[in-house]
């Protein structure tokens, strides 16, 4: 892999020599989102500096080379390099240990991690359809901060362990008859394994190295995002003092709307009409998931009942493409009156030149009759 000479690895991820590991992780998350390849095809500087921002991050993310780095600049990492101590990784491998599927190569190992935290996102349709940006405050498990994990008062109470002089395992002998014993190694049972005892408790978390905290997550809603997609905020989850923080997992939940149902890109709804709009036409407005209003116009068109409209890229935004839309569908229902005027029962029969079976029971001849020269009287 070929990095530009003289970098500035500070420079690279825009921060200052005395940025934390947190703001190195976070700014190298913002940058190789922004510079990754497949958001950028055929963009050769984007690919460069997705590179360039890949090396920075493992040389200020690794205390061993960012201790080399600060103290003799790259003269210093060549000369790790030279003597056989590794040379950079491949930038996608490490944008994969953040956001998985990047990697073109497996892991060897797979690195400790805390558990994730899960959590369901609620939101509204119109939010889905014009995007947003969600702050939210996430409850969990932090590294103790005065101690720093260590479960000790300060760093001279952690102290090699007397039982079994620092190895963390003890030789036990087992006596199988006279003279005859075996020998076997098992994990000290005064530091758990681990060499070094504590002879003082931190006073804030009292040996147990963690406490609770918070962080403040913003979490972005592209518009056009699915149901039940899930937004992963790598290694903000529960952190440890021995492993590596977990995820948090936002589940995207969408709310019921009132007036449109989602399916996939497209919007459905339904519209009720009144017999004569589904007979004469009409020309009548919906308002919109971002407020603005759509026009439904039937002209001399009969509608009948379960009529169903399509409106192209009337729908949802499609995710990832270039400003296009799904399409709108709008099934008609129609409202009949409870009941006719004699007059309407008149102009219908008609109209539609039939005879009511209930009109002939009261004279229908007559009534025709009279039918007729009402409308000759109205023409």
């Amino acid at each position: 892999m070929v990095i530009a000479a003289g970098a500035d690895y500070y420079k690279v991820l825009g921060l200052g020599r005395s940025a934390t590991e947190k703001e190195i992780k976070k700014q190298y998350k913002v940058l190789s989102k922004k510079y990754h390849p497949d958001k950028n095809p055929g963009n050769k500087e984007a690919a460069d500096k997705f590179v360039e921002v890949a090396a920075a991050y493992e040389v200020l993310s690794d205390k061993e080379k960012k201790g080399i780095y600060d103290r003799y600049g790259e003269e210093g990492l060549k000369q790790q390099q030279q003597q056989g101590q590794g040379g950079f990784h491949d930038p996608f491998d490490i944008f994969s240990q953040f956001f998985g599927g990047g990697s073109r190569h497996a892991h060897a190992e797979q690195e400790r991690r805390g558990p994730e935290i899960r959590m369901e996102l609620e939101v509204t349709l119109e939010e889905l359809y014009s995007g947003k940006s969600i702050e939210i405050e996430v409850s969990k498990q932090i590294v103790c901060p005065h101690c720093s994990g260590s479960g000790a008062r300060s760093s001279e109470d952690v102290v090699t362990c007397s039982g079994c002089q620092g190895q963390g395992v003890k030789i036990v002998k087992h006596m199988l008859a006279p003279g005859m014993f075996q020998q076997f190694r098992q994990t000290c049972d005064q530091c758990g394994g681990k060499g070094k005892t504590i002879r003082a408790h931190c006073p804030i978390c009292h040996g147990t190295k963690v406490q609770r905290g918070s962080e403040q997550l913003t979490i972005i809603i592209e518009p056009g995002l699915a149901d039940g997609s899930t937004i992963v905020f790598d290694g903000e989850g529960d952190e440890g003092p021995e492993v590596n923080a977990g995820d948090v997992v936002f589940e995207v939940r969408t709310r019921p709307h009132a007036t449109f149902e989602r399916r996939q890109d497209a919007l459905y709804t339904y519209v009720t009409i009144t017999l004569e709009q589904a007979l004469l036409g009409f020309d009548l407005e919906i308002k919109h998931l971002d407020g603005r209003a759509v026009k439904l116009t039937r002209g001399q068109e009969v509608t009948p009942f379960g009529f169903v409209q399509t409106l192209k890229g009337q729908g949802m935004p499609i995710k990832g493409s270039r400003g296009d839309f799904g399409d709108m569908f709008v099934e008609y229902k129609v409202a009949f009156p409870e009941k006719l005027s004699k007059d309407q029962r008149r102009f219908l029969e008609l109209a539609f030149e039939v005879r009511s079976p209930f009109d002939e029971a009261l004279g229908g001849a007559a009534i025709h009759q009279q039918q007729q020269q009402v409308l000759h009287d109205e023409m």
